[in-house]
């Protein structure tokens, strides 16, 4: 098993699905998937969905809004290894500056919507804001990114 605490940080705008369960929880040997999110903190039907991904993969999972995420983290030493899960580069920009301890960041799916264009890779789609984010979570000291599956190659951004 991996070493408590956060072990991998992956940004997916599906947040859990197969994708994660199957292949990301078995790679990162975690044991809890945290998914932060406000949205999803609310929706106990999109909850329901993600549970039912994790525990096909054998791992807990629990649901945090943004901030909760932070005053957990920041109060708590984790007994759990623990895949983080966030919606987009926003998400992690807010929890690094709110002092979660996240030492580097896997960019996964990031869809096109509107104004978005394509970043290094087909799956990751950013838009002004997004580029900005990614600078600043760099300039944090967090390693960023973008690896689609645990068997691809890892593009740093």
């Amino acid at each position: 098993m991996a070493e408590a605490g956060i072990v991998w940080t992956r940004i997916d705008n599906r947040l859990v699905h197969g994708q994660v369960g199957n292949a990301w929880v078995g790679a990162t040997g975690a044991n809890l998937v945290i998914v932060a999110d406000d949205a999803a903190a609310e929706d106990k039907v999109q909850q329901q969905l993600m549970k039912m991904t994790a525990e096909s993969a054998g791992c807990d999972i629990k649901f945090f809004t943004l901030d909760h995420a932070i005053d957990v983290f920041s109060r708590k030493t984790p007994k759990k290894s623990i895949l983080l899960v966030v919606h987009d580069p926003a998400a992690v920009r807010k929890l690094v500056e709110g002092g979660v301890p996240i030492k580097s960041v896997n960019v996964g799916n990031m869809h096109a919507d509107g104004k978005k264009t394509v970043y290094h890779e087909s799956h990751v789609y950013v838009d002004d804001q997004d580029l900005a984010d990614f600078d600043a979570i760099k300039a944090a000291g967090v390693d960023l990114f973008i690896q689609i599956l645990p068997t691809d190659r890892k593009t740093e951004i």
